[in-house]
């Protein structure tokens, strides 16, 4: 795929304020003249999140670990090949600026958690790398925005969120399970200093800036890649 588009992703943990963010992001580009287009991973309307939405339903088993994090990953990555190369083929394209709220950057936030040991940690890393990227040639991010979301706040945030999949009160396995959250968290801030992704910390002082306070400093970053 020629890329003559610029692809923004927002990513952090669950309830980290990605979808707010993107949508904020959007509405200030388009504000500007930009041409911007928005997408969100897992492509829940789509039939290729099918197993996605059976392995966070829990059919895999209730315990997120239960699911190697190269098994799960695949479950993902073929969404966003679907997604990106059919349903969406046309915005990533024609100069737009794409900006997804979670993508490729979301395996490593999620699966790469599950692996405890740093050299096999590391390895899938390079493996989910080159698997999305090269085997798959799904299009690199321009800029990745971490939303660095601490646990504590998240969780606060999480319980007046509905399930993204079906819009019911039911979190999914990942969401309902308080150890891997923080696994995730902590996991997620040692990938973003590893790939050099443009952090914003979403808690001051214990408590969450303001919606609006957060969403300048991510424009401000953005701006500099367009």
């Amino acid at each position: 795929m020629s890329k003559d588009f610029k692809l923004i992703v927002i990513e952090g943990v669950d309830s980290s304020g990605k979808a707010t963010q993107s949508s904020l992001l959007k509405e200030k580009l388009s504000d500007m003249g930009k041409s911007v287009v928005s997408v969100e991973f897992p492509n829940y309307a789509s039939d290729s999140s099918s197993v996605v939405k059976m392995y966070l339903g829990g059919e895999f088993g209730d315990d997120p670990n239960a699911v190697s994090a190269y098994a799960a990953s695949m479950f993902f990555a073929v969404d966003r090949v679907a997604s990106v190369k059919v349903t969406w083929k046309e915005l990533f394209s024609n100069g737009n600026i794409v900006i997804a709220d979670r993508y490729t950057t979301s395996n490593m936030v999620h699966q790469a958690s599950k692996i405890s040991d740093m050299k096999e940690k590391s390895e899938f890393l390079d493996w989910l790398y080159d698997m999305e990227y090269e085997k798959l040639s799904l299009p690199k991010p321009d800029m990745v925005i971490f939303l660095d979301m601490p646990v504590e706040n998240a969780r606060q945030l999480m319980e007046k969120r509905a399930n993204k999949i079906d819009n019911s009160d039911v979190k999914d396995i990942h969401e309902r399970n308080e150890g891997y959250l923080q696994q995730s968290y902590d996991n997620a801030v040692f990938v973003a200093n590893k790939y050099g992704w443009n952090t914003v910390h979403c808690a001051k002082d214990g408590k969450v800036r303001t919606i609006e306070d957060i969403s300048e400093e991510i424009l401000s970053k953005v701006k500099t890649v367009l």
